[in-house]
């Protein structure tokens, strides 16, 4: 089982005194069900699990009278040997987006309160009314205030470094020299470089990891990359509405090709000849709300905060696992990338996407600034009270973008991604790529 920084946090609304059902949010295939399971099987005496796309039979437990009494009944009536154990049992509601009629009886459950209740779905993000999947209808009553959304993504490079066979010692070891910003021993960083390159090439998709870890063989790794890419594809054609399928996919198909320019700015035209927003527009926003791709826009001050100026026409997308990037790169990619061969913009892009999902793993909103065509940040985070500037370098070039920004701006710190080692010119902190997993 692979070791997973959620299953903490189930642990700490299990123990919470909140009257809240817990609703995890992500996309496929980050392994929502897995670890709710496991989850379930250890914490409690009773697990009742119901998956509304396995078994849409079930959809009658919710329909009629949404009395927490009448659905505990009727799951007995449907669910033979079941046990309800007031305090002990824990109810799975997955899929859920295929039960209008679930979600809104999440209030009734929660103000119970005799059993936990935890649901989930691969696109809750979305919009009931833009899903084209004829099951998933819209909610009658979003249940406000009776439900906790916790958003669940692929494997971090930590949780990679625990699969790996990592103790906490080892990660605590690395933390203590991005605290202390002494060099790490030379040998030591560039295996860390090493393990990181290939955290690049398998990404964080829990069946590619443990997968991995067994064989380490990374053709076996592109296979399930390139199943998981084609589960991807089918639910763009299931989800979205109409002709979105195909403007979905075009975008999305489009991601590799923009981050392998050396201006990684979203450029409609490279979707579609003399293609607009007010075309593509709602497909990004797709992509986004499904959690397949992440977006960050171009802001126009960096100054808290960042969302009231940012750019909405100006903006870069990152694919949710960077490992995918990688495999739609294909295996040439990853052996050069491997090897530390690969060259050119897209290593720049590889490594930016990294950035981007570490970021985001992290609990940060993305922005670049952009101020005019002499300059650009990769990233600006919100971090402690103040606007922060993160550099991503593929390799360890010079920094006139940042050096200006601290110029300008006077940040207490800023962060410099390298393929190197740490190092610290006032508030200016260079730090290996890996030790972004800290910032």
């Amino acid at each position: 089982m692979l070791k997973r920084k959620m299953y903490d946090k189930l642990l700490e609304w299990k123990k919470s005194k909140g009257r809240e059902c817990l609703l995890i949010k992500g996309a496929r295939q980050v392994g929502k069900t897995y670890l709710v399971r496991q989850f379930g099987k250890n914490e409690y005496e009773s697990f009742i699990e119901i998956n509304f796309h396995m078994q849409s039979s079930l959809k009658v437990i919710f329909e009629g009278d949404r009395s927490a009494e009448e659905i505990y009944k009727r799951i007995t009536a449907n669910i033979p040997g079941v046990k309800l154990i007031p305090g002990k049992t824990l109810l799975f509601l997955d899929e859920i987006q295929k039960c209008s009629d679930a979600r809104t009886a999440l209030k009734f459950l929660a103000e119970d309160e005799r059993f936990d209740v935890i649901a989930s779905g691969s696109l809750l993000g979305l919009s009931y009314g833009q899903d084209d999947d004829r099951e998933v209808k819209e909610v009658e009553s979003i249940p406000v205030g009776y439900e906790k959304p916790l958003m669940m993504y692929s494997l971090d490079f930590e949780e990679f470094l625990w699969a790996y066979g990592y103790e906490s010692d080892t990660i605590e070891y690395l933390r203590n020299f991005y605290i202390s910003k002494e060099k790490i021993p030379s040998e030591m960083n560039e295996k860390f470089h090493s393990i990181l390159r290939e955290y690049l090439v398998v990404g964080g998709m829990p069946e590619v990891v443990a997968n991995f870890m067994e064989f380490k063989d990374f053709g076996k790794v592109q296979e399930i990359q390139d199943k998981i890419l084609v589960s991807y594809a089918d639910d763009i054609s299931q989800h979205a509405r109409g002709a979105e399928k195909v403007k979905v996919r075009k975008c999305y198909d489009s991601i590799p090709r923009q981050l392998a320019r050396e201006n990684k700015k979203f450029k409609y035209s490279e979707v579609e000849s003399k293609a607009t927003a007010r075309k593509f527009g709602d497909s990004i926003q797709w992509l986004h709300d499904a959690n397949m791709a992440y977006i960050c826009c171009n802001t126009t001050m960096p100054v808290l905060p960042l969302k009231a100026y940012e750019k909405d026409n100006e903006f870069k997308l990152y694919i949710n696992d960077t490992g995918l990037l990688l495999a739609l790169y294909g295996f040439a990619t990853k052996q050069a990338l491997l090897n530390g061969k690969l060259k050119g913009p897209a290593k720049g892009g590889i490594y930016e996407n990294f950035a981007a999902e570490t970021l985001i793993k992290n609990g940060y909103t993305l922005h670049y600034y952009k101020p005019d065509d002499n300059s650009e940040l990769e990233f600006v985070i919100e971090k402690d009270g103040e606007v922060v500037p993160v550099e991503v370098k593929s390799g360890n070039t010079a920094t006139k973008s940042l050096n200006l920004f601290i110029e300008t701006f006077e940040p207490s710190v800023a962060f410099k991604l390298v393929a190197g080692n740490i190092g610290q010119n006032d508030t200016k902190i260079t730090l290996p790529h890996y030790l972004a997993m800290f910032i």
